[in-house]
């Protein structure tokens, strides 16, 4: 995944309009290699046409504040929500 992260271009959350709220299990792999347990809270595609999700980890036991990433289909896998 890239590094970049936080809010998506322009600053502040994108559109509540535009946004898709949904919640889906995914795995994130770190920069060192490593798979983390995560959650994508939402979808958003911006003006560019690039698609970015609302990431919250699992990591720690309180788990991480959700932040925005561009969306990098070669680092967070999307899990099945319901049955395989």
């Amino acid at each position: 995944m890239t590094t970049r992260s936080g809010p998506p271009p322009g600053g502040g959350p994108p559109p509540e309009a535009e946004v898709h709220w949904v919640y889906q299990p995914v795995e994130l792999q770190h920069p060192d290699g490593g798979w983390e347990l995560g959650r994508i809270t939402a979808w958003w595609r911006d003006g560019a046409g690039e698609l970015w999700c609302r990431l919250r980890t699992m990591r720690g036991s309180g788990g991480s504040c959700p932040q925005w990433f561009p969306y990098d289909p070669d680092r967070i896998l999307v899990l099945p929500s319901a049955g395989i």
